[in-house]
């Protein structure tokens, strides 16, 4: 399978890209380092041109300073709800109102703090010629629970750029592969239960992701994080897992509908 020149030169400027993010990002402070392992199931339904709904379901293991197991602890737990508006061919909007069960997250600390989210997000499309570039602006109100028993709010606004590379085509479709790039900033309000620090963290992501169909894709990527905290910065390194379903339960109605007419007609 061989690369066109395009593709080459977008290939080369990716990886500069990421490694200019990578200097950049190294803290020389005391850090701890954890390794966890991220996976998501979503589940879109389509209204009609306008609209989408979107289920996710994920969970979040990792390691301990004590383990370096990845699945040495399950985390986190969560639910998400999603509403999407596609208003022009290059911007999309959405809101979300999620459910997250955290238990030892490191970055909160180590107790149990129920979460409930609520979030307001816009993304902007740069359509290319082999490639998709977007830039994500996402605003969060979330609900937790500190070490006291009392609950916190905390608004976080988080910053991304996301960059698509299909492998084997030049659009997204059934049977290709793609490369995926994308860094992302957080900035958060101060509160007990997530530290005083306005800058939240900077998330790094690089991986891969195949269309088995219109209908049903993969997504296996790396993630590395740093966490500036007050009392001592973290790193996380998280394998992470996306499987997307659209349509699902839509379209295996209408396989059985179709069976059943069939064996009617038989």
């Amino acid at each position: 399978m061989s690369l066109n020149p395009t593709q080459n030169i977008s290939i080369k400027k990716t990886g500069l890209i990421l490694v200019i993010i990578l200097i950049t990002s190294i803290n020389y402070g005391q850090t701890t380092t954890y390794n966890q392992f991220w996976n998501e199931i979503q589940f879109t339904r389509t209204i009609n041109e306008k609209w989408s709904t979107e289920l996710n379901l994920g969970a979040v293991y990792s390691s301990t300073e004590s383990s370096s197991n990845i699945f040495q602890q399950n985390i986190q737990r969560s639910a998400r709800l999603w509403g999407h508006y596609y208003f022009s061919a290059r911007w999309k909007f959405s809101t979300f109102l999620a459910y997250n069960y955290n238990k030892d997250v490191p970055e909160i600390g180590q107790f149990k703090s129920p979460e409930t989210r609520f979030a307001l997000q816009g993304i902007y499309y740069f359509h290319k010629t082999g490639y998709t570039l977007s830039t994500r602006m996402r605003m969060e109100l979330r609900h937790m629970r500190n070490e006291e028993g009392d609950y916190d709010n905390v608004l976080r606004y988080r910053q991304q750029i996301k960059y698509i590379l299909p492998i084997n085509s030049k659009v997204l479709r059934e049977g290709v592969v793609y490369a995926i790039a994308s860094d992302e900033l957080f900035f958060k309000s101060g509160t007990k239960v997530t530290g005083l620090s306005f800058f939240d963290r900077n998330r790094l992501n690089i991986g891969a992701g195949y269309l088995f169909s219109d209908d049903i894709q993969i997504e296996a990527t790396y993630a590395n994080e740093y966490l500036p905290r007050d009392n001592e910065n973290q790193i996380v390194n998280a394998a992470s897992l996306t499987v997307t379903f659209n349509n699902l339960f839509r379209n295996l109605s209408k396989k059985l509908h179709h069976r059943n007419e069939t064996s009617t007609e038989d």
